[in-house]
């Protein structure tokens, strides 16, 4: 016979953090991650194919410096990235994270596909503007319908899941242009099939339309009318009928505008150190590779890539549990402390292409997976839903209207320092900020998201 004591430590242990999931939220799970997926994808087979596409597409005094000209290609897509996201949320907030998820991923994988149809440079940058700003705004309304459909014990597993579509993407973009590149059927022309492939997302627009419902949360907030933009906010005297613009009402209040700015800092040290810095790591592989005698350095140059890419996966599946174990701000300090310190390791003090290959597995893990899969846990719970994907995509999409100048800049800056393991250095000082901007903001734990 079962003790009183023992049916009543029963009843109050404490549910698993998958209790209470059913099929809705699997699906919407499901949805948001592919979307990242494709997202993934597209942008590093434009990495992969990049030194193909140059030699096709530039003229023979253009190719004299094709570093500037692939700065430029990769440069512009970023730009239409930062600007095109930080539009979607905005849209994502008037009109649905459905809607607003349906018309982002059908846009971008139509422009994707056109990618293939460049002539010569100036549609080439073209058409990855457009294609940036069309891939832009998907991650806010995935992320911000995720959180406002998962409860709130499962929401951050949810969203580190959901982050781990990007890696995912990489991965298949790879395992794609080595299956291609074996088959090579249109010979230097070959490039152009990957973007056709980065074009199928357009029939996932269908499952989309079919499979998930428009967030309950957000529909109940705009029928409402809760304007501010947290949840300790005020709505501006005689205005409380008349919607604000999202995007300036995350910056009138001051505690919205405290938190945007706090963790905009963090984003910017995340996107910055990865587009400054971890972008180098195959080029880095390569020369160390050739340095110390191996046959094939480029292939190293690969290999530690992937092994970048499979360390960032196992910190995105991992997140949601080490942000709730630590608490947000912790989680936020360790992984910007784990970026300092293995930036040197990687650049400063690894020679040998074994352990470097151990090492870029370790530097995937925080540079990429763990600064970037807060991006996804903390900013929704810092807002309401009238507003969240507008100030998620601010603080994801906005550092990007920065980062983009580095990869124009990238072989004036490695010129300038001296070479890859100098300039890593001197930029990796921009983790710091992760070492403090983090107690500026609000620890959400545990706490509900906001209405």
């Amino acid at each position: 016979m079962t003790s009183p004591m023992a049916v009543s430590a029963q009843a109050e242990a404490p549910l698993p953090w998958h209790a209470g999931l059913g099929k809705k939220h699997w699906t919407i799970l499901t949805a948001s991650f592919l979307g990242w997926v494709f997202d993934g994808f597209e942008a590093y087979a434009l990495f992969i194919v990049m030194p193909y596409i140059m030699r096709s597409v530039l003229t023979a005094q253009q190719l004299a410096t094709p570093a500037l000209f692939a700065g430029i290609a990769i440069g512009s897509t970023l730009l239409g990235w930062g600007i095109g996201g930080i539009a979607g949320g905005v849209l994502a907030d008037y009109i649905g994270r459905k809607r607003m998820m349906v018309w982002s991923v059908f846009l971008y994988a139509v422009l994707t596909g056109m990618t293939a149809l460049s002539r010569d440079f100036a549609s080439l940058v073209l058409l990855r503007f457009v294609t940036g700003l069309a891939m832009g705004s998907e991650w806010s309304t995935g992320v911000a319908l995720l959180a406002e459909s998962w409860p709130n014990r499962a929401r951050p597993k949810g969203a580190g899941f959901l982050q781990s579509g990007f890696g995912v993407g990489t991965l298949l973009a790879a395992a794609a242009w080595l299956a291609l590149s074996t088959w090579n059927p249109l010979g230097k022309n070959t490039w152009r099939l990957m973007f056709l492939v980065g074009a199928l997302p357009a029939f996932f627009c269908l499952y989309i339309r079919r499979s998930i419902e428009e967030s309950d949360r957000w529909l109940e907030a705009v029928r409402a009318q809760r304007w501010t933009a947290t949840e300790v906010g005020h709505s501006p005297s005689g205005a409380s009928r008349k919607r604000p613009f999202t995007l300036s009402e995350v910056f009138r209040d001051p505690e919205s505008r405290r938190r945007v700015i706090a963790a905009f800092l963090l984003s910017f040290a995340t996107t910055a150190g990865w587009w400054a810095i971890s972008s180098w790591l195959p080029a880095h592989a390569a020369s160390i590779a050739r340095a110390t005698g191996h046959v094939h350095p480029a292939d190293w140059g690969t290999r530690a890539a992937l092994l970048y890419t499979v360390g960032a996966v196992a910190a995105y599946l991992a997140s949601g549990f080490l942000a709730d174990g630590l608490g947000r701000r912790k989680y936020l300090f360790f992984s910007y402390l784990g970026c300092l310190v293995v930036t040197p390791v990687t650049y400063l003090c690894t020679h040998t292409v074994p352990l470097l290959m151990v090492i870029s597995f370790v530097n995937g893990f925080f540079t990429l997976g763990c600064a970037y899969s807060w991006m996804a846990i903390y900013p929704v719970e810092l807002f309401t839903s009238t507003v969240r994907a507008t100030a998620a995509s601010v603080i994801f999409n906005g550092a990007r209207l920065v980062a983009w100048v580095f990869p124009l800049l990238a072989g004036v800056i490695i010129n300038y320092f001296g070479g890859i393991p100098r300039a890593a250095m001197a930029l990796g000082s921009v983790y710091l900020l992760g070492l403090f901007v983090p107690w500026m903001a609000p620890e959400t734990r545990g706490k509900p998201l906001p209405p």
